[in-house]
């Protein structure tokens, strides 16, 4: 989890660097965009890493919860 949060770090570092390098709105605009697809990406993926070491501790119920919460803040993200 730590290493992948790393990478997304180190991805958003580097997106706006390129932001700052080109020095265009259009750009910029759509660095932006393709960064809105890693952000829920690593969000998942991390989330599902540290549930299956947490599988035997949490009740299903709770898991489901915390899915459906996870899917809420992307539906939220997505919608207008």
């Amino acid at each position: 989890m730590i290493l992948l949060r790393l990478i997304s770090g180190s991805i958003e570092v580097t997106a706006a660097l390129f932001m700052l390098k080109f020095n265009d709105l259009e750009k910029a605009f759509y660095i932006n965009t393709l960064l809105a697809l890693v952000g829920p990406t690593v969000l998942i993926v991390t989330t599902a890493i540290g549930l299956s070491g947490l599988a035997e501790k949490i009740s299903l119920t709770r898991i489901i919860c915390l899915f459906a919460g996870i899917f809420l803040i992307i539906f939220s993200l997505k919608s207008e």
